[in-house]
């Protein structure tokens, strides 16, 4: 094993932080990535508070854990989306029907998480940006001149600001490549970086799940943006899998429904190849942790969970420290 596994507790939230904590430890995972919900991390506490965030660390250690991330998505969707209806179930009530409070409340959330990590000793916190053109994906009606560009420039404005905090506290954003985000590809992943004049403070969070039933090249976006991936999200998911009746626009249909074309997987249980990764990464020299962001709505949790640890450790390898003919030379 070359990188620590950790787990994302997002899809873990209903539970308390301990219960979760002591869980993945007998499972043998070697730390938690939190989110920032629930009451696994307040980035407005851990911002304020180190003796917060101690206390949050002495839990994890009490179960062998570390932390090398914070993951604040549901704040960050809200800080470039279109907000609706959908959103406010992310925010506190305060600001439930006010999109211009929503969106402010976001950005003081995503500041403050640039804070919070430095007060965790960490350097990375994972996330969403929302988006604001996300709607225009299917150009038709036919895009305006400009449109697309001008929705790239209203990322930059809004985000620009907030990548200060973050350089400022010597921590990275990683925006998790996703659709519906700002960057959801290969393509719109170099115009975002673009867009915020390669901000040193902005990079991704590496998730191939996103790109395989798209059909982007996920081992390409390694490649590319080596330097770029600050933290590593290991999700599987199987494509080509339906009736016919649903294409990768999902047809308004359930995740597990049998005719949707991809659903999200347990690791080993879909179509990326984790070998061709883990090669990537050793060849750009990535040495974070691998998080396990677990999603099967076909699987019992606990049992995919510790499935999944097994399946990381067993997949990861280190790189070579020798020239694999060099005992030929004299």
């Amino acid at each position: 094993m070359a990188r620590p596994v950790t787990i994302f507790t997002g899809q873990w939230a209903d539970l308390p932080l301990e219960d979760v904590a002591k869980m993945m430890s007998d499972m043998g995972y070697d730390g938690l990535e939190l989110g920032c919900w629930g009451d696994h991390f307040d980035v407005f506490e851990g911002a304020k508070s180190k003796a917060y965030c101690e206390d949050k660390l002495a839990l994890l250690d009490k179960y062998g854990l570390k932390c090398w991330c914070i993951s604040n998505h549901l704040a960050g969707q809200l800080v470039c989306d279109r907000i609706d209806e959908r959103h406010y179930g992310f925010a506190p009530d305060e600001v439930n029907g006010d999109p211009a409070a929503a969106k402010a409340w976001a950005i003081s959330a995503c500041k403050a998480a640039a804070k919070a990590a430095a007060n965790l000793g960490i350097q990375v916190v994972a996330g969403f940006t929302g988006s604001p053109i996300w709607h225009l994906l299917y150009s038709f009606p036919p895009c305006l001149p400009n449109q697309i560009e001008n929705g790239y420039k209203e990322f930059a404005d809004t985000w620009t600001p907030i990548l200060d905090v973050y350089a400022e506290n010597g921590v990275k954003f990683a925006l998790e490549v996703h659709p519906t985000e700002i960057a959801f590809d290969i393509a719109s992943a170099q115009a975002a970086l673009a867009a915020v004049d390669n901000h040193p403070a902005f990079g991704f969070n590496y998730d191939p799940s996103h790109f395989g039933y798209q059909g982007v090249d996920y081992v390409k976006f390694i490649r590319i943006f080596g330097d770029r991936i600050f933290h590593a999200h290991m999700k599987d998911v199987w494509w080509g899998h339906g009736d016919g009746t649903v294409g990768v626009f999902g047809g308004h249909i359930d995740f597990a429904d049998p005719r949707r074309y991809w659903d999200f997987r347990s690791l080993g249980h879909g179509d990326i190849n984790f070998e061709e990764i883990i090669v990537a990464f050793n060849d750009v020299g990535y040495t974070g942790p691998l998080s396990v962001e677990w999603e099967d709505a076909r699987m019992d949790r606990v049992h995919g969970a510790k499935e999944a640890c097994d399946f990381v450790k067993a997949v990861d390898f280190k790189p070579s420290n020798l020239s694999f003919d060099g005992q030929f030379n004299k």
